[in-house]
């Protein structure tokens, strides 16, 4: 029998077959291993990656709203000023409307002590005819 596998194994020698020694299936087992490490590698370099492409993200997207912060405080401050500015139009405004209620009032009384007077004239000047 120890003739017999002597020449299995030369013949499986000559023919290129290896019968694997436990040296081999260590070394195979190590090459699974690295290969298995540096596959983990790759993706922790690609996860630290997308980490960073995420954190450049965010990091542009906080600036972007810090900057519509701003030009909203900016709108924000221009529409009080804005509005303060259309409230004292307004207050002229009522003002001048005042004014021209009053002065119309005025108008209308000084229109009727001058027909009042007018006609008084009037009577005085048929009086003077007639005498």
């Amino acid at each position: 029998q120890k003739e017999l596998l002597k020449y299995k194994q030369e013949a499986r020698n000559l023919q290129g077959i290896k019968v694997p020694s436990p040296q081999d299936a260590l070394q195979q087992r190590l090459l699974q291993q690295d290969a298995a490490v540096l596959q983990l590698k790759q993706e922790l370099l690609r996860a630290n990656m997308d980490k960073e492409e995420l954190h450049n993200q965010n990091v542009d997207l906080q600036r972007k709203v810090e900057e519509r912060n701003r030009l909203l405080a900016e709108y924000k401050k221009e529409l009080c000023q804005k509005e303060r500015h259309l409230q004292q139009q307004q207050s002229k405004l009522d003002e001048m409307l005042r004014q021209l209620s009053e002065a119309s009032y005025q108008q209308v009384d000084l229109e009727r002590e001058l027909e009042h007077k007018e006609a008084l004239l009037a009577h005085c000047m048929k009086r003077e005819a007639e005498e």
